[in-house]
């Protein structure tokens, strides 16, 4: 197996700590696992995650988020008895799923429905953030920033 070297981001990319850590992590990390999930982007700003949980109630669940980290994790409830099973292929172990949220993506609702957990997410940028247009104007024109009419009755 080939490993790549990240250490050159890490001199090169000054503030950027953390999207060389993400980096280095997706690296690392193994495909599938369980519980399958999707990743669904609904529209420009809204993004769901949907993972299969069958089998969880709501009580054996658990969402936190902490700087920038959704972790769902479960843990099932010791509450069928230990039988004599000629096959057993339905999952009765915990879990523990961890999603890096991009800065400004927030939680805003967990639903559990027919055996799917359903996590609805909302990227929220401040307006400060926002990219704003910029008036050109040519000389001999008017200010680009126009007073209130207050302001204007107190320089004429």
């Amino acid at each position: 197996m080939t490993t790549l070297d990240f250490s050159p981001l890490f001199r090169s990319m000054i503030g950027f700590d953390r999207l060389a850590n993400a980096l280095e992590t997706a690296y690392r990390s193994e495909p599938g696992g369980y519980p399958p999930y999707n990743v669904e982007l609904q529209d420009e700003n809204r993004y769901r995650i949907t993972l299969a949980v069958a089998g969880f109630s709501e009580d054996e669940l658990n969402l936190e988020v902490k700087e920038n980290l959704l972790t769902v994790s479960g843990q099932r409830h010791a509450t069928e008895r230990d039988g004599n099973f000629l096959y057993r292929g339905i999952a009765n172990r915990g879990f523990e799923r961890k999603f890096q949220l991009a800065d400004y993506v927030k939680v805003v609702e967990a639903k559990l429905e027919k055996g799917l957990l359903h996590i609805d997410l909302v990227r929220e940028v401040p307006e400060a953030m926002k990219p704003r247009r910029i008036e050109i104007r040519g000389t001999g024109t008017s200010p680009a920033i126009e007073h209130g009419a207050s302001e204007q009755a107190k320089v004429a």
